[in-house]
């Protein structure tokens, strides 16, 4: 059985070159990220035309999503190598945008001395150096070092949640937004997302039409609002690094696993991200703590797994995605499919406020169970939006799921759809016609044979973008 868990790979200077890229389209990438904390807008927009040039080369639909910075509180650029802080340090900390010292590590928070108070704990990047204030001057906070680290480049620091001040969407996000949809991003990640108010703040229009919008649960507030949330966002991303400062770690695998579940009844792609293989940023094999949190993930029901510095910094990129491949895979030829049914019946699956999608639904959950029936060699979806593959895609049918669509950006897209290949269908007909062809299609690329059975789902009047009404078995001949 082929990998049906996405991989999610971040793009930074260690993988920039387009021989990288290459090797990490051909390691198993499915979908490339941009950090945009990290860019500015020129390089940022360089990166995305470098990414697209290469797996137009490759000829594999590779899906672009933009990590938008947020109001994510940051050090000012630390010296050089960075700066090592040692327990029981005392050093200070001055909102501003200057860089920072060995001894004054400045931040880009105007309201820090308001808002932080003496006793709180602020942690730094994703949480491996914490420091406690213990007091304030005039125009600084002092602060000593509980557990001490390396610091490099503009790390974040974490105030909590109900004290920022800061929108979400912010100013900058509006800046980089405008840009990328000027140039066709297929997904864009809302970070510190608080309620469904913000990530309809961010005005796009719907996908595939603009970009999917990724709402990233991070913060107390979206934990509590997490099913208004996974409502109106077209993915979400489960971002361990904040979520992990903002709840006691003991509760942090809990809510990965009630995230990805509440996704799964609303037919939501979810991505499990941060820590996921860290120590392949310098080591050549992950630890197996970090094995085992890869495979959870996917036995959670994870649709994609994601990597950030690993990529981004680490020593050797190619490498890092063949291993979470390797492991990705691994762990989906384990997982539960004949136990997912019960996993469903416990939730409260959605079947969409219209009648449009109730019908795809009830279409969908049919043509999983004929698959399974008749033991489907594929599931070959027809959807002009990808609603769908996505509707499918939550049932874990073990029948793999090929995606066509007439509509580029909806291939690119359901690069992060669970089990999906996803095919461009650059044509338009009758239902039987674009079945015919879709099967042809399928067998050209090697996803199915003569002999095999099929199951075909579409709409009867797909031409005109109805609704998905139709369940068709077939035997390729």
């Amino acid at each position: 059985m082929s990998r049906r868990t996405k991989i999610i790979a971040t793009i930074g200077p260690a993988s920039d070159d387009p021989r990288v890229l290459k090797g990490l389209v051909q390691a198993g990438m499915d979908i490339a990220r941009i950090n945009l904390s990290h860019e500015s807008l020129d390089l940022a927009l360089d990166r995305y035309r470098r990414i697209r040039a290469v797996a137009a080369d490759v000829g594999r639909p590779v899906g672009i999503l933009v990590d938008l910075p947020g109001p994510k509180v940051r050090l000012g650029r630390l010296p050089g190598d960075g700066i090592r802080l040692v327990e029981a340090q005392e050093i200070a900390l001055r909102p501003g945008d200057g860089d920072s010292t060995v001894d004054t590590l400045m931040v880009d928070y105007e309201d820090l001395l308001t808002d932080v108070r003496e006793g709180d704990i602020l942690v730094f990047g994703d949480g491996a150096v914490q420091v406690r204030v213990i007091g304030h001057t005039r125009d600084a906070l002092r602060v000593s070092v509980l557990h001490g680290g390396h610091l490099t480049g503009r790390p974040g620091i974490h105030v909590p949640s109900d004290r920022l001040r800061i929108p979400t969407p912010t100013p900058e996000d509006f800046r980089f937004l405008d840009a990328f949809v000027e140039v066709g991003v297929d997904m864009v990640a809302l970070s510190f997302v608080r309620s469904a108010h913000d990530v309809r703040r961010i005005g796009v229009e719907p996908a595939p039409r603009g970009p999917m919008v990724v709402a990233k649960i991070e913060t107390r507030a979206a934990v509590e609002n997490l099913d208004s949330i996974v409502e109106v966002a077209d993915a979400v991303m489960v971002a361990r690094g904040d979520l992990g400062s903002e709840f006691p770690i003991a509760e942090l695998p809990h809510l990965q696993k009630e995230i990805i579940r509440r996704c799964i009844a609303i037919g939501r792609p979810v991505i499990t991200a941060t820590q996921m293989l860290e120590s392949m940023i310098h080591s050549p094999m992950p630890t197996r703590a970090e094995a085992s949190d890869v495979a959870n993930a996917v036995f959670d029901g994870t649709s994609a797994v994601m990597l950030s510095a690993e990529t981004a910094i680490g020593v050797d990129p190619e490498h890092v995605v063949d291993v979470m491949g390797r492991i990705a895979e691994r762990a989906d030829d384990e997982f539960d499919y004949a136990g997912w049914p019960n996993v469903l019946a416990g939730m409260r699956l959605s079947a969409g406020d219209d009648v449009e999608s109730r019908i795809t639904t009830a279409i969908t959950s049919a043509a999983q169970r004929a698959a399974a029936g008749v033991g489907a060699n594929a599931i070959l979806c027809i959807s002009q939006s990808g609603f769908t593959v996505r509707s499918i895609a939550r049932f874990r049918p073990r029948s793999k799921i090929l995606g066509f669509s007439p509509d580029p950006r909806t291939v690119a897209q359901l690069s992060m759809s669970w089990g999906t290949t996803p095919h461009l269908l650059d044509v338009h007909g009758s239902a039987d016609e674009l079945t015919e062809l879709a099967i042809a299609r399928a067998k050209e690329a090697g996803e199915i044979h003569t002999g095999d059975v099929v199951t075909v789902v579409g709409g009867s009047g797909f031409s005109k973008g109805r609704v998905t009404d139709t369940v068709r078995i077939v035997k390729v001949t």
